[in-house]
């Protein structure tokens, strides 16, 4: 066993004289391309302005959020002043429903109205117009008349005058040749001339 344990001893130290069996690796580094470099810069420069923009998005979110609470607390307000408003609004809304029906209605009823009294217009002025040419009608029968009656008026003066005229000159011409007391003797009348001779 002491053979062994120097043979082992004896490996053991020849091991320790021997340099490791550990394999160290250097990575070499090449040199990046133009290409790499840009998307290196341009991905740094998107991580600053991620950076700032998160840093000043932060107060203004938090600004936000305060205005949000302000802005709601309001909407609550209004909303609890608005509603009555609101509800009398519907019941205004009626109600103009309501007169502007019965303004509708009382409008049908005028204008019923005034066709109704436009028809009995026309009915009269028809009427009227009936009447009058009834009565030029009638006035043009009695000027007819009127005439008829002067011409035979006219007629029956020239017819009266001209037997007068007729008679006062056979009256001349006898001459006083009747005879008192004779059979168509007559009592002598002063002579009248004719119109004609006296306008003559």
């Amino acid at each position: 066993m002491t053979a062994w344990l120097m043979s082992g001893s004896a490996w053991l130290l020849q091991a320790a004289r021997t340099l490791p069996d550990t394999i160290v690796t250097k990575q070499v580094v090449t040199d990046p391309g133009l290409f790499q470099k840009v998307t290196t810069y341009a991905s740094g420069l998107a991580s600053i302005a991620l950076l700032i923009l998160a840093v000043a998005l932060v107060p203004a979110a938090w600004n936000f959020r305060k205005s949000y609470g302000k802005i709601s607390d309001m909407m609550d307000r209004i909303y609890g002043d608005v509603n009555p408003i609101m509800r009398h609004a519907s019941t205004i809304a009626d109600n103009v429903n309501y007169i502007t029906t019965s303004v509708r209605v009382d409008v049908q009823k005028v204008s019923q109205t005034v066709a109704s009294a436009n028809q009995r217009l026309m009915a009269s002025v028809e009427l009227a117009e009936d009447r009058i040419k009834e009565l030029n009608a009638l006035l043009a029968v009695v000027q007819e008349e009127a005439e008829s009656a002067f011409v035979s008026t006219a007629s029956t003066i020239r017819g009266v005058r001209t037997g007068i005229h007729d008679a006062f000159e056979k009256e001349e011409s006898l001459d006083d040749r009747y005879i008192e007391g004779e059979p168509g003797w007559e009592k002598p009348r002063p002579r009248v001339r004719p119109r004609d001779e006296q306008l003559g």
